[in-house]
């Protein structure tokens, strides 16, 4: 494993012939398959670290990750519910794969948000064909997650790109890597990056306790030169209404909702076939007990309850791209914002539960089902609940807006 972890990129990713999906029936359709073939390794692949290359690929060729194309350049242009959906199914068979191409959905959204129609055309025309995009956003080591310092200084045709960033998730299996940067003038843009451009080296270096297999290292960018046509002013994002930030949320949120069902299933799974029932309870079957069924009756409405907020809040998405205002763009976030506080909680709850509910045979290594617990206490850590709960309470109480930040 160690091995692993210090090796850098050891192959460019490779181009995949892509299915084109129609719809959103057929996006839901082909995330259920991806979801079940998913699950039968995801366990071995978190106990081993096995980066999941071929599963990616698999992604890819399925057409998933291009269903955000918009209709004018051939995609399917889904809807942010069937999105959403797609990533809870995915998660569900294993989050490490649904967290993977989060930052792919995020980066596409920022091309139809702001970039030229030339630079639409090359690049969902990749996307559609199945490159994939990877991000290199976040810095360690800055006084605050928006100080970027990263930096793209002018040359003639272009930029030459300097910078180090952390928590790379997905850079590893790019094609494209879109990178968060600065220009002198301070303004914040998205520079797409191909992965094998010289200057620019992805590091697996991630050693997280959980989702192990999202590959989350580091990305190191010297002197790369970038072409002007492939950088793109993400910050006219945030001068009006927007929904990039509800967006990259609500597929967070879709994957707490993914772990928490996936850890409900293998506590109801163990406890169907493999607990004992306690001595005090006079029954033959753990399944039977009832203070064990009303405590599995209690997490299920909890997690019912999380989805159904993750449901409403990719509807307010929905509705708001249709009529993009101010105040639609703040119900979309705030609604949001409860779906993650939600889906957060009970992925923590769920997985920790899960425990409780199968007993002491349950903590067995060789049956790894701390991996639930793992993913969602790592997963569940890109965002501070408390600063949702803090918009959504000075909202409702005074309608004071969202600010555009990008991460609410």
């Amino acid at each position: 494993m160690t091995a692993t972890r210090s090796q850098t990129r050891d192959r460019t990713a490779e181009s995949i012939p892509a299915h084109v999906i129609k719809d959103d029936a057929e996006a839901l359709e082909v995330a259920r398959q991806l979801s079940a073939e998913f699950a039968a390794d995801a366990s071995r692949r978190d106990a081993e670290r096995l980066l999941p290359h071929a599963e990616v690929d698999r992604l890819s060729a399925s057409g998933l990750l291009a269903i955000t194309v918009p209709a004018e350049y051939g995609g399917a242009d889904v809807s942010t519910t069937t999105l959403t959906e797609v990533l809870r199914l995915l998660a569900v068979g294993d989050p490490n794969l649904a967290q993977i191409p989060q930052s792919h959905f995020v980066y596409i959204n920022v091309l139809r948000r702001q970039g030229t129609p030339e630079q639409q055309r090359f690049f969902f025309g990749e996307i559609l064909a199945g490159k994939r995009l990877g991000n290199a956003q976040s810095e360690a080591g800055t006084k605050h997650v928006q100080d970027i310092r990263t930096r793209l200084t002018p040359v003639p045709g272009g930029y030459l790109l300097d910078g180090v960033k952390h928590y790379s998730t997905g850079a590893l299996f790019a094609h494209w890597v879109p990178v968060l940067a600065r220009t002198p003038d301070d303004k914040l843009h998205v520079a797409y990056v191909p992965a094998d451009a010289p200057g620019l080296t992805v590091i697996d270096d991630w050693d997280g306790l959980g989702q192990r297999t999202t590959a989350s290292g580091t990305v190191r960018l010297s002197g790369v030169r970038v072409p002007a046509d492939h950088v793109v002013p993400h910050y006219r994002t945030f001068e009006g209404p927007q929904l990039h930030g509800a967006v990259a949320q609500i597929l967070h949120a879709a994957i707490d909702a993914g772990i928490a069902a996936a850890a409900l299933a293998d506590a109801v799974e163990f406890v169907r076939t493999k607990s004992r029932p306690w001595f005090e309870s006079g029954l033959d079957r753990a399944a039977d007990d009832p203070l064990l069924l009303q405590r599995v009756g209690e997490l299920t409405v909890e997690l019912r309850a999380a989805e159904a907020l993750l449901a409403r809040a990719a509807e307010e998405i929905d509705l708001a791209r249709a009529d993009l205002t101010d105040e639609t763009a703040a119900q979309a976030s705030i609604a949001v914002a409860a779906a993650k506080v939600a889906t957060g909680r009970i992925a923590v709850e769920m997985s920790n539960a899960l425990f409780e509910l199968a007993g002491t045979r349950s903590a067995l290594a060789s049956l790894n089902l701390d991996r639930h617990w793992r993913n969602a206490r790592t997963h569940t850590l890109h965002d501070p609940a408390r600063w949702k709960l803090q918009h959504i309470g000075r909202y409702v109480v005074n309608g004071t807006l969202p600010p555009r930040h990008g991460l609410l």
